[in-house]
């Protein structure tokens, strides 16, 4: 019995050694497209966002507080990975912490499920790595839910958190976008692109059901409800006149002879 459970735990131990150093156990960074055009601006906003495609090569020289904005198309079946640096070429006074966010078409922020999504660099460093990678693009989804769809994905790169005296530094952005297609998950169709809900309530046709004839209250009946705006405002206003009637009574003054 011992010798067959040393055999069973030396299988186990190849096979799991076997999936360590496997290609598709690790997943290697994305590389740049052959012969893609680098990109060499950035937006400053979701309307001004520059264009980019899976594999294309970003640099860019900015400063240190501005907002990058970059987009990007993304299909169903694919898995994205963002990979940026940034570098620094001028000494620092203090650390910063950077961070990199998507957003699909909606601008809703889609969670990273990898990747160093907000590092903190020392006064120090030369330069800073961030990352983030996605979830599956999936072809369909429920309306509530926040799975990701096929569209247009914004990226934006910032810094969240550094000394006053460094913003304005010159700083030079490396950024990748890589795409790995896996196919499908689900068997369904995106019919229609999802948006929010603004349609005006309905109006209804039915006229407003009245009161039975013949219900008699005695001499009470002719009183509205006590629930009605009416009946509440009259009270309210008698109460107001007789609260003012006793207030004057109380402070006005004696006549002098």
């Amino acid at each position: 019995m011992r010798v067959r459970s040393m055999r069973g735990g030396a299988v186990l131990a190849a096979v799991g050694l076997t999936l360590l150093v496997s290609p598709g156990a690790a997943r290697a960074a994305p590389t740049p497209s052959p012969g893609a055009t680098p990109v060499t601006r950035a937006g400053t906003s979701f309307l001004t966002a520059t264009d980019i495609t899976a594999g294309q090569p970003v640099q860019v020289d900015a400063a240190t507080g501005d907002y990058l904005y970059w987009s990007f198309p993304a299909a169903a079946g694919e898995r994205h990975e963002i990979t940026a640096t940034v570098s620094f070429p001028k000494q620092r006074s203090g650390e910063s912490t950077w961070t990199v966010e998507v957003f699909d078409g909606l601008r809703r922020r889609q969670a990273c499920t990898a990747g160093a999504q907000t590092p903190t660099a020392t006064a120090e460093a030369e330069s800073v790595s961030l990352g983030c990678t996605l979830r599956q693009v999936r072809s369909w989804a429920e309306p509530w839910s926040a799975d990701p769809l096929p569209g247009t994905y914004y990226v934006r790169l910032s810094v969240a958190e550094l000394p006053e005296e460094d913003l304005g530094l010159p700083i030079e952005v490396d950024l990748l976008v890589g795409a790995l297609g896996e196919g499908s998950r689900d068997d369904g169709v995106l019919a229609e692109p999802l948006v929010l809900p603004t349609e005006a309530g309905t109006i209804l046709d039915a006229a407003p059901t009245e009161p039975a004839e013949g219900d008699d209250d005695g001499f009470f009946g002719w009183l509205p409800e006590l629930g009605s705006r009416w009946a509440w405002s009259t009270v309210g206003g008698i109460l107001a006149a007789v609260a003012g009637v006793i207030g004057f009574g109380l402070t006005r003054r004696p006549r002098r002879r």
